[in-house]
């Protein structure tokens, strides 16, 4: 004889039978199985039903749950300690430094009155090697830094802690300081190579024709009180003086030196662009120091 049992509430595995004619699938159908509501991701759960539907359609499997509530560390780029990190970026910086200035500007210090007022002494002025990579020649009018040709400076005077020489050496074979080892000087082109020059009286002639030179230091006259000339400059050569014209030991001086007084190209390191110190000196004189 068939016993007829009641429904248990708390067994999830049973259920009544679903009615004739009933879709199984469908939850609200009578006596369609579905998942115990609140269950995160099942179909009764609110927002369960949409969520598994659009993992469904994208085919993105659901997330695994995280132990103990612990993040997932991705991988990313690894830290280097500090004492590998710092001499990497000191070193980096010594090769920009390094580059700057062997193929862009190098800072020089200004040692004497001879270009004043235009350059005054303690000035640091930025030179630009570029230029002489670019094919720039020197110009009639520009200023320019120039190793010394043979007995136009006297000897300099030697570090005698070899500590702080050895450091200066290398800073200013760097450019991070101005070169105090090398002889160089900085006067202004009067003359290229080619080129007549004379002085007399007052008044300073290049082939022939007068030179207007607003820029000399305020008393002074072309010539000084020292005429010379004609004086006809080599080929790749320049005639250069000082704007501080009475103050001045430049190619008129040494017109019995190599050179008849007149400065080898190549011993050029560039045009003067700019005064870079001290800041109430700034000043700007163009790319080629026009």
């Amino acid at each position: 004889m068939a016993v007829n049992l009641p429904d248990t509430h708390g067994d999830a595995g049973t259920g009544p039978a679903p009615a004739a004619g009933a879709d199984p699938g469908d939850p609200g159908s009578p006596g369609t199985l579905g998942s115990t509501p609140g269950t995160p991701g099942a179909p009764g759960a609110p927002g369960g039903g949409r969520a598994a539907a659009r993992r469904a359609r994208t085919g993105k499997a659901a997330r695994p749950a995280r132990a103990g509530g612990s993040k997932v560390r991705r991988p990313g780029r690894r830290h280097r300690p500090w004492w590998i990190e710092i001499p990497a970026m000191a070193a980096v910086g010594l090769v920009v430094a390094l580059l700057i200035k062997t193929c862009l500007f190098q800072v020089f210090t200004i040692p004497s009155g001879s270009m004043e007022n235009t350059l005054r002494i303690g000035d640091r002025v930025g030179v630009n090697k570029f230029a002489p990579l670019t094919g720039w020649e020197p110009k009639p009018g520009e200023p320019v830094v120039f190793k010394d040709p043979g007995g136009w400076l006297p000897p300099q005077p030697i570090d005698g802690n070899p500590v702080t020489r050895a450091l200066g050496s290398g800073l200013g074979f760097v450019g991070l300081v101005p070169p105090k080892d090398d002889n160089y000087l900085v006067k202004r082109v009067i003359a290229t190579g080619g080129q007549t020059v004379q002085c007399s009286g007052t008044t300073l002639t290049v082939n022939g024709a007068k030179v207007a030179e607003p820029y000399l230091h305020p008393g002074d006259d072309s010539c000084a009180g020292l005429d010379f000339g004609p004086v006809t400059v080599p080929q790749g050569y320049v005639w250069v003086e000082g704007d501080h014209r009475s103050d001045s030991a430049d190619s008129r001086y040494h017109q019995r030196g190599p050179g008849g007084g007149a400065v080898p190209v190549d011993n050029v390191v560039g045009p003067v662009s700019a005064v870079v110190w001290p800041l109430n000196h700034v000043d700007w004189f163009g790319w080629v120091g026009n």
